[in-house]
């Protein structure tokens, strides 16, 4: 039976939800869930392609559809991996599906991370709490595209052990000789052999070449406030911190005006913006 986002999708459309197939739900912390979609069309998922950083639309039939970030990354075709919080109608419903149900995509949309400026240059990833899912997919494409980027630094904070997100892979790129990752809660258990303390406490780990580094930052508005003070007393550049930053997102491509700030839509002129977009938009954050 033709699903029913097939309709008209011969003709490129970017308002056009393409038909994806659940094929594997992984729980990650408590209401996070790692969805695997594949696509319908076998060429069209050959083809689909994106930057780390950009989202989709996704829809369930009858319900409506919401914007997600992309955790998957490029480098890793034939796939897309949404980590997806349950927190609204749309959620709501995509955690009654189960493997081999359809949904509806759609994108990718907005700015992703400047990958091809970022090349020959070190890389600080630094996450806190539900921030890990956007900075995942720039992690992987940085790691399967090692040859590229200089020293590669992962800072990851969260409020306990059981609200790491991605534990089992983290834990397993901690063991890699060709990047540093670094990983902290605020609250240790007796299991945890990592660091305790906030995130800006893993900038005394490090030595930075601030002129040569590009730091990429997503968590909550706390996380945003320390980390951003703490790089610019290292000396980063305002061009060189970016930042995901998805406030009030809702149709994907400026038509709605709900994600309007300024005069910058979130949608289209992020996720991913600049310090320097944040200083003279200060609602961004």
């Amino acid at each position: 039976m033709p699903s029913p986002y097939d309709t008209l999708i011969r003709t490129p459309n970017p308002y056009q939800p393409r038909s994806a197939r659940i094929v594997r739900i992984t729980p990650l912390v408590k209401d996070n869930v790692l969805f695997q979609f594949r696509f319908e069309d076998e060429e069209f998922s050959r083809e689909f392609s994106y930057k780390p950083g950009q989202f989709v639309e996704l829809s369930i039939f009858g319900v409506g559809e919401c914007p997600i970030s992309i955790s998957s990354s490029p480098t890793r075709k034939g796939f897309l991996e949404l980590c997806v919080r349950r927190a609204g109608r749309v959620t709501n419903a995509l955690y009654q599906l189960k493997e081999n149900d359809l949904v509806g995509i759609r994108g990718p949309y907005g700015n992703g991370f400047p990958v091809a400026a970022m090349e020959n240059k070190n890389l600080l990833l630094i996450a806190g709490g539900l921030g890990m899912a956007p900075i995942r997919s720039l992690l992987n494409y940085a790691l399967d595209n090692r040859s590229d980027f200089h020293d590669v630094i992962l800072m990851y904070g969260a409020r306990d052990p059981g609200e790491v997100l991605f534990r089992n892979e983290l834990e397993t790129i901690r063991h890699r000789d060709d990047i540093k990752c670094l990983l902290t809660v605020d609250e240790a258990s007796s299991e945890w052999d990592g660091y305790t303390g906030v995130v800006t406490e893993l900038f005394k780990e490090v030595k930075l070449d601030a002129a040569a580094t590009y730091a990429a930052v997503c968590g909550p508005p706390i996380v945003y406030k320390f980390v951003l003070k703490e790089l610019l007393a290292q000396g980063f550049s305002k061009n060189h911190i970016l930042m995901s930053l998805e406030r009030k997102m809702k149709c994907g491509v400026g038509k709605c005006g709900h994600c309007s700030i300024g005069y910058k839509y979130t949608c289209i002129d992020g996720p991913i913006f600049t310090y320097w977009d944040a200083m003279n938009l200060r609602e961004l954050i």
